[in-house]
């Protein structure tokens, strides 16, 4: 009975731990998993309380540093991005015009529904622009310092 005890607090705190997101919780669901298996092995309570404790403990101060240091944007570690974090500062070519409601753009061969970052600014079939933020599927754009196709800069005329 002591192992299903711990088990469902295992399993609530794990629940618990994807709407916090802490990294947290999570720790202490791992000592309880480690309290159902001593359980389960025929340990006292008090044993199983102390198994907890320390595992947690552990848990929480190994652990958990390991893992943040780990999770943190590759932008703070100075890794190479990958995923949608590597589009961020992307250029991009509308393909639809982009303002603060709708738009399209193309970045690097992929076709994203795209919204202008400033809310004031809107960007025309065929401008470039420069993906400063990704929400979910949409890209949020701000003018590129490029020229858009077509266009030379100043300094090229």
């Amino acid at each position: 009975m002591d192992a299903v005890f711990w088990i469902v607090l295992g399993v609530v705190l794990a629940v618990a731990e994807i709407f916090t997101t802490t990294l947290f919780l999570i720790m202490f669901g791992v000592g309880a998993f480690a309290a159902a298996g001593a359980a389960a092995l025929g340990a006292p309570v008090a044993l199983q309380a102390v198994i907890f404790a320390v595992v947690s403990a552990l848990s929480v101060v190994v652990v958990r540093p390991v893992v943040r240091r780990h999770a943190r944007p590759s932008l703070e570690t100075g890794e190479q991005p990958f995923g949608v974090e590597a589009l961020e500062g992307a250029t991009a070519v509308v393909l639809e015009p982009v303002d603060a409601d709708r738009g399209m753009v193309k970045i690097d061969g992929e076709l994203w529904t795209a919204r202008s970052y400033d809310a004031t600014r809107t960007y025309a079939e065929g401008e470039r622009v420069q993906v400063i933020k990704v929400r979910g599927a949409t890209a949020l754009v701000w003018q590129d310092d490029i020229s858009t196709p077509g266009e030379l800069p100043e300094a090229k005329r």
